[in-house]
């Protein structure tokens, strides 16, 4: 078999030996290729790590715009707030299913309590709200002496503006963007600001060392080695933008064929027999009244062409654009599920409750996994 084989491949590499025969595979990349028809788009193309890419500052604006457009934007309020809904709900239920079935019930119905004192189902949809305009959301678990339970933990929320560090180097090996990590890369200790930076009465300076252990950072790693959030919304704000300007653009056209009852036009050229006509001067109409023009004048009434007919289609591509980015369908960010049926509207939502369901592992991972285990542990040394 080995001299078949040996044969087989002498008589090809015979053959292939003639130089003239050799060809050179020369492969390339459309992507790749820079020309004058892509350059401007690729311009801002880059290759800055991702903690570079989301410094300080770049999180800062994009923190600041998207509460812009989440304040001022019916589409991106309720957009934030479904999703805050969709995956919080009415809030987390502990079931425990231990051999001991009254322990059990006892351990429900005291986590169920003080859930509802600290208010955990709000806040949680608040972090929520604020991952997908913000970026992140930072909670620290502390001690509230003012719960009417027996177990005195609670949550207060952080946002992101105040997990910073005025004095901190940042070219110090161990800290990244406000967040000191240890050689394994673990998070040791987060840098909290005692006043928010938008106060704006007095400068910032002070900060309080929270440890890891008691600081609950959620958000989403799109790439490795990142270290901070960058809203969820982020790429649907330049749609966002387009679709309030495109919907004030209507408007104002409306508004300003409205301005006009009519015009006085002619059809005699310039030296034509026709009476003299004041350019531009507004003439009173009565109401339901005959109006002579002047000879050779005729009047014609505006039309209302407001909203265009592209109106409400340029409207449902960019919603549904705007939705793409956070696996939402149409109908759940628009808010209208007229032009579907029953069997596309099960279909569209296939993809939305799988990234909801993906959310919320995620949430029980870091945020809620942590609660439970902290309120375990004050609750063993309470009873």
């Amino acid at each position: 078999m080995f001299r078949w084989l040996s044969k087989l491949f002498a008589g090809k590499s015979s053959a292939g030996t003639d130089a003239r025969r050799v060809r050179w595979l020369r492969a390339r990349y459309d992507a790749a290729a820079t020309n004058p028809a892509n350059r401007r788009h690729w311009a801002n193309a880059d290759g800055l790590s991702a903690n570079a890419a989301n410094s300080v500052e770049v999180r800062r604006i994009l923190r600041n715009r998207a509460r812009y457009e989440v304040a001022n934007n019916s589409y991106a309020r309720g957009i934030v707030l479904t999703l805050a809904n969709d995956v919080v709900g009415t809030g987390p239920r502990l079931q425990l299913l231990t051999a001991d079935a009254e322990a059990n019930r006892l351990i429900e119905r005291e986590f169920a309590a003080w859930a509802k004192a600290v208010n955990l189902a709000e806040k949680l949809r608040t972090m929520r709200m604020a991952r997908a305009q913000d970026g992140e959301a930072f909670a620290i678990l502390t001690n509230n002496p003012k719960l009417p339970t027996p177990v005195q933990l609670d949550l207060r929320l952080v946002e992101a503006d105040r997990v910073g560090t005025p004095d901190l180097n940042a070219a110090a090996a161990n800290a990244v963007d406000r967040i000191v990590f240890d050689a394994a890369g673990n998070p040791v200790e987060y840098h909290v600001l005692k006043d928010h930076p938008g106060e704006g009465y007095r400068a910032v300076r002070d900060y309080d060392r929270v440890p890891a252990a008691a600081m609950l950072h959620w958000f989403r790693c799109d790439r490795p080695g990142q270290a901070r959030g960058i809203p969820d919304i982020m790429p649907a704000l330049p749609l966002f933008a387009q679709l309030r300007r495109f919907t004030l653009a209507v408007i104002a056209a409306a508004e300003t064929a409205a301005d006009f009852a009519g015009i006085l036009y002619t059809d005699a050229p310039a030296s034509g027999e026709s009476d003299a006509a004041e350019p531009f001067e507004p003439i009173e109409l009565e109401k339901r009244a005959l109006v002579t023009m002047p000879g050779g004048w005729k009047m014609s009434q505006l039309q209302a062409e407001q909203p265009s007919t592209g109106y409400a289609e340029f409207k449902h591509e960019i919603l549904n654009e705007i939705a793409r980015c956070l696996n939402m369908p149409f109908n759940v960010a628009a808010g209208n599920s007229s032009g579907y049926n029953y069997a596309s509207g099960r279909l569209d939502h296939q993809t939305y409750f799988k990234a909801i369901r993906v959310k919320q592992v995620h949430l029980e991972a870091v945020v809620l996994d942590r609660i439970l285990a902290a309120w375990l542990d004050e609750a063993a040394r309470l009873w």
